[in-house]
């Protein structure tokens, strides 16, 4: 047992312990939960989520483009047709700050024993390792203000359906311009 004690403690004391971790998507491109379990400012609403690889605002330009709205209320309830009845669109780009923080349980102690001297800053920046992820959020509503992503809405299946291949243009597409060229649905 004693020769178990020094390594289980040099393994706790220089491991980092994640305390709060990026969503999962498990194998999933996308997922479909309420948006404040992503962060806790967003609604708790319903949406259609998905991480976004591309540069900041690149999802802004795509909705612009392939809905001709000319930077007038991109984002904000969106009018677009689907199978002769009209839905509108929402979306945040959000940024998930707080992913993978974990806490350097070394720093934590040596930090602690030297708290008499109020002027060490010695492991200062070693308490959290962070990374960060964009994420797409997404809520579509019917012309009765129901969030069509609900599982009890009859046309969640169509809408889901029409965000699998939103999603999978926006991501295939680097040139926005030639939106203008296809349909609108």
């Amino acid at each position: 047992m004693k020769n178990l004690t020094i390594p289980i403690s040099i393994f706790v004391f220089t491991s980092c312990i994640p305390y709060k971790v990026a969503p999962t998507f498990k194998n999933e491109d996308f997922k479909v939960m309420k948006a404040n379990k992503l962060q806790d400012n967003l609604p708790m609403e319903t949406s259609f989520i998905f991480k976004d690889y591309k540069s900041a605002n690149e999802f802004y330009q795509y909705i612009n483009k392939k809905f001709n709205l000319e930077d007038i209320n991109v984002g904000v309830n969106t009018p677009f047709e689907l199978n002769n009845e009209i839905f509108y669109l929402s979306f945040s780009e959000v940024e998930s700050i707080y992913v993978d923080e974990c806490s350097d349980q070394e720093a934590l102690v040596i930090n602690s024993e030297q708290g008499l001297n109020k002027n060490s800053k010695r492991f200062e920046h070693k308490y959290i390792k962070r990374s960060s992820y964009w994420y797409i959020v997404i809520t579509v509503y019917d012309e009765d203000i129901k969030n069509c992503l609900l599982d009890k809405h009859p046309k969640k299946s169509i809408v889901l359906n029409y965000l699998k291949d939103l999603r999978r243009e926006y991501l295939t597409t680097f040139n926005h311009d030639a939106l203008l060229f296809t349909s609108r649905s």
